[in-house]
């Protein structure tokens, strides 16, 4: 079952990074990684074109309360979101009395590579699992995302299924590859 999550009054901090709710002041930060070529693309939506569709996107997650911003704490820039979306575990008999989230996550191309990813969602995990009573969290990404499948893998996630996904921004369909954490999971 979809767990209900708002994260407007949340801030989680990590060693390099600050997770927060969206501000109306982000918008400038925001376009500038998600209009970058290769970066929402990774994710299934299309890059940014205009000003305009960032704050349509901004205002979305304002109002969605499921999103957090990623800061970068050398600089106080906004360098990615970290999203707690609807499962498809919902969907599985398996998981369907579980209350549940899907995490979703997008990084400026300038910050790849440093690990903040992972940092992020094991900070997202821990307040998921020791303040929100979730009991099951997944994350996927489509197969010829390899960066994204290091984090997932890295981040104590298990491999449970491959699916079809269509990026309707995209006109594309992708192989999807579907993961599973348990509280249980995670080392002590």
């Amino acid at each position: 079952m979809d767990a209900i999550v708002d994260v407007s009054n949340v801030v989680l901090k990590t060693e390099r990074l600050i997770l927060r709710a969206w501000q109306e002041s982000d918008r400038n930060d925001f376009f500038e990684y998600a209009s970058v070529e290769g970066v929402g693309e990774m994710a299934g939506w299309k890059h940014h074109t205009t000003m305009e569709e960032t704050q349509k996107i901004l205002n979305s997650f304002i109002a969605g309360k499921n999103v957090f911003a990623i800061v970068y704490r050398d600089n106080n820039k906004v360098i990615g979101s970290l999203g707690l979306h609807t499962s498809w575990a919902n969907q599985e008999k398996e998981y369907e009395n579980l209350k549940t989230k899907d995490v979703g996550y997008v990084l400026s191309k300038d910050y790849w590579g440093r690990g903040l990813i992972p940092e992020a969602v094991r900070a997202l995990i821990d307040y998921c699992f020791s303040e929100c009573g979730i009991e099951l969290l997944t994350c996927g990404h489509f197969e010829t995302n390899l960066q994204s499948k290091r984090v997932i893998e890295k981040c104590g996630f298990q491999f449970k299924k491959k699916s079809q996904y269509c990026a309707e921004q995209l006109q594309q369909n992708y192989v999807y590859l579907e993961y599973v954490l348990l509280p249980s999971s995670l080392p002590a």
